[in-house]
């Protein structure tokens, strides 16, 4: 009788553990968990409830990675005293940091890694505070010139970019990991409770509201200028969050309680079927389009909220176990 192996060529891998990075189509047996698994591709995007965070709060930080994220800040309702605590995510679970950012606030905005991210911004009060993450510890820089709360940061630890703000302001400042620099260039549409994404010379803007009403307006910074796009988001909505580049953004949660999902190409945004499923506003975000996780929030129950969720856009590998039945 002939063998797989003489037919295909190969034997399938008996491996003790899932490979970290298999490729679409690879094959493998878990000796571990006695499972015959392989990698396939999403044909949507969809969310998926991960472990919740130690601290439950709204109007947070975050930055990082979907396997990689932290999260600072905020406060925890229906008292409005800001919180310092920080936590990292390891892809499973929450981790409370020793030691917090030496500014409480909520309401403030970050970017980077896990390990080299950047902090800045806030409210109840109205702060300019700018902080340091090595990994471990939180270090004062610079202020920011304007300060100010429910804006949006994009770029790196030393390379980061902070725009709009509430009472809506257009203000848009760069930092070169020392001190703030003010832009020359402004939002066209000044704006409070906005995301944001990419990097400091290709950066976007999304949602936010203008003072009167939530906008779904969309702007694109080339390191000098913002430029209007003339698609705005297919959901108007103010406190959401975004993660990804320019040119391949996500949008999701914000108010008022909205679990909507959109991806952006550079040009348009396409709406998900998939929504979180959790609808929240004051929400942080971390991650790319393809991988990305949501973290806190206000979902309207008391206290803030501790959820998270991944995830897995369209075209992406995942891991899945063939089941007989």
């Amino acid at each position: 009788m002939a063998e797989y192996k003489g037919i295909k060529g190969f034997k399938v891998q008996y491996l003790s553990a899932d490979p970290s990075n298999p490729i679409v189509g690879q094959t493998w047996y878990n000796s571990t968990s006695k499972d015959l698994k392989y990698t396939s591709v999403t044909t949507a995007g969809a969310w998926a409830t991960g472990n919740s965070m130690n601290t439950g709060r709204v109007g947070l930080g975050g930055a990082g990675t979907q396997t990689a994220a932290l999260a600072f800040g905020g406060s925890i309702p229906p008292g409005t005293v800001a919180q310092s605590a920080t936590e990292k995510y390891d892809g499973t679970s929450w981790t409370s940091n020793p030691t917090g950012l030496n500014t409480a606030r909520a309401y403030l905005t970050g970017t980077g890694t896990q390990t080299s991210a950047l902090a800045f911004g806030g409210d109840d009060p109205v702060s300019a505070a700018t902080e340091e993450y090595n990994g471990a510890t939180w270090a004062s820089s610079n202020n920011l010139n304007t300060g100010r709360g429910y804006l949006a940061g994009a770029g790196t630890q030393t390379a980061g970019l902070a725009f709009g703000g509430a009472p809506p302001v257009g203000a848009t400042e760069e930092y070169d990991g020392i001190s703030w620099a003010t832009s020359p260039g402004s939002l066209n549409t000044a704006r409070g409770f906005i995301a944001g994404a990419g990097t400091q010379t290709a950066g976007l803007a999304f949602g936010g509201n203008s003072g009167t009403v939530n906008t779904g307006a969309t702007e694109e910074y080339n390191g000098a200028t913002w430029t209007s796009n003339p698609t705005d988001l297919n959901t108007a909505r103010s406190a959401l969050a975004g993660c990804g580049t320019q040119t391949a953004a996500l949008a999701f949660g914000g108010g008022p309680y909205t679990g909507a999902t959109e991806e952006y190409d550079g040009s348009n945004w396409t709406t998900s079927p998939a929504s979180l499923a959790t609808a929240r506003s004051y929400l942080a975000g971390a991650g790319t389009q393809a991988s990305a996780l949501a973290f806190g929030g206000d979902s309207g129950s008391p206290g803030g909220s501790a959820v998270t969720e991944e995830w897995t856009g369209a075209g992406s590998p995942q891991t899945k176990t063939i089941t007989v039945s």
